[in-house]
């Protein structure tokens, strides 16, 4: 059975199934490629609990942590309310197909939700055919204002 809690940074064990999950996602194709650096990994969970405006929601089989996601508070300047960005999904292979995602995401929906927010973002790969199916599954859509101007796109810029 799958338990899915609010992560609490100063809880030893969420602190480890926070940084282990994001080290595979970080590992995995979808995720660049490359484990954490050591410096990522020494300090992610003290940085995530310094800031009020994030939070992380765990899942669990048992002991063992399977999913992960991390969102971060923003503002909606045109509605004048909170939104909600899905910055990290991760669910691990061995455990995929079998609704972690949707559970994580409810939990994360009604985070959300008691906090005022107007909605949920988030930003996928092109290429993660499965991801994007679940996202459209659970209610995503690609963002425009006017179908004449086209869709969002995400982009950035890295800053040395």
């Amino acid at each position: 059975m799958i338990e899915v809690v609010r992560a609490r940074y100063d809880d030893p064990a969420h602190a480890a199934a926070l940084v282990g999950l994001l080290d595979a996602y970080a590992r995995d194709p979808a995720g660049g490629g490359e484990p954490l650096s050591d410096f990522a990994r020494d300090n992610l969970v003290g940085q995530l609990a310094a800031r009020p405006f994030i939070f992380s929601v765990l899942a669990f089989d048992g002991n063992v942590a399977v999913g992960l996601i991390n969102a971060i508070e923003g503002f909606s300047t045109f509605a004048c309310k909170p939104l909600v960005n899905v910055h990290d999904v991760v669910v691990l292979p061995g455990h995929r197909g079998r609704g972690i995602a949707g559970q994580l995401f409810a939990e994360v929906e009604a985070i959300a939700r008691e906090r005022g927010a107007c909605k949920l973002t988030l930003e996928v790969l092109d290429g993660n055919a499965s991801a994007r199916n679940l996202y459209r599954r659970l209610g995503f859509a690609a963002y425009r204002l006017d179908p004449a101007m086209g869709h969002a796109q995400f982009l950035q810029k890295w800053l040395d």
